[in-house]
């Protein structure tokens, strides 16, 4: 995997692999908030790769699943440097989904499968819930070896 990261003027920033691009700015008075910031990008990093396992699994498992989204939440230490103090993941399931299976999807994800998820993890405990057609149905915490 390669990808080159160009500045574009002030804190703006273009990341390319040559096919897809993705921009990245910071908050005044850094930059002009023209777009998600690194850490934002992180996140949403995080809630991709988890996503596509839990779609994944639930695929085989024949859930109906008519939504699915995963929202997620940091707050940064206050010290330098300014990492995750600990990051929380919601996945909101929609259909008819087995509550197991979901567990299931996302205790593997959170434990085996996202990569992204692992490496962060090291740094930054993920705690997560799960919540299906509107009612929470688990909490518990990412368990990567």
């Amino acid at each position: 995997m390669k990808l080159v990261t160009t500045w574009k003027g002030k804190s703006l920033f273009e990341a390319s692999d040559g096919q897809h691009t993705s921009v990245m700015d910071a908050k005044p008075p850094f930059g002009q908030d023209t777009a998600l910031s690194p850490k934002q990008l992180l996140l949403a990093s995080i809630s991709g790769c988890t996503g596509i396992d839990v779609v994944g699994h639930l695929r085989k498992s024949k859930a109906e699943l008519t939504a699915f989204s995963v929202e997620a939440q940091a707050e940064s230490v206050k010290s330098y440097p300014a990492v995750f103090q600990e990051i929380l993941l919601d996945f909101y399931l929609e259909g008819k989904v087995d509550p197991e299976a979901a567990k299931e999807a996302v205790a593997l994800s959170q434990s085996q499968y996202c990569s992204v998820s692992a490496m962060v993890a090291k740094a930054s405990p993920i705690r997560y819930r799960i919540h299906i057609n509107g009612a929470l149905v688990h909490e518990d915490q990412a368990k990567f070896v």
